[in-house]
């Protein structure tokens, strides 16, 4: 059975945040986070669903802001619904459904809603080892992020959409 991907509901808070807390431990978002994530911007916050259960999350905000390392971004404090860019928060997927190309699929379905909405690009931040990953789907290395979130080293990237 192939999974679904469809927007987040309020009622899948408990998956959204077991997938994040599994895929990025104490870095990840809090309950209270994604809660707010997903009643702010619906549109920008995707499950992965398979007989019932999430197994993979996609989400960010809509701003016009690019400043990657200001934190009180990912509490969505610039969302701004007719904002030019996305900045994608959380691409994670429980570990037992890896390697199966579900990120793939969530991001690229995450780029579509993108172009749908006319945004100009999506930007992230990512650790080193992601970087090859995003750059096979046209993302540009910017370079080292300013932000030292989780006590850890992170690269930005962004993917113009224009």
């Amino acid at each position: 059975m192939q999974a679904i991907i469809r927007q987040a509901l309020t009622s899948d808070l408990e998956g959204c945040y077991s997938v994040e807390k599994q895929s990025y431990g104490p870095e990840g978002a809090s309950k209270e986070r994604i809660a707010k994530r997903i009643k702010t911007y619906p549109k920008g916050f995707l499950v992965a669903e398979l007989n019932g259960k999430i197994i993979g999350i996609a989400n960010g905000t809509s701003t016009d802001k690019e400043d990657l390392s200001n934190e009180s971004l990912k509490d969505m404090a610039h969302f701004e619904k007719d904002g030019k860019n996305i900045i994608i928060f959380s691409l994670a997927v429980l570990p037992e459904h890896r390697g199966k190309g579900m990120a793939k699929t969530l991001l690229n379905r995450f780029i579509e809603i993108s172009k749908e909405d006319k945004k100009s690009k999506i930007l992230l931040m990512c650790k080193e080892n992601h970087i090859a990953l995003y750059e096979k789907f046209g993302f540009v290395l910017i370079g080292k992020s300013k932000s030292d979130h989780g006590g850890t080293e992170w690269h930005e990237m962004y993917l113009g959409l224009k």
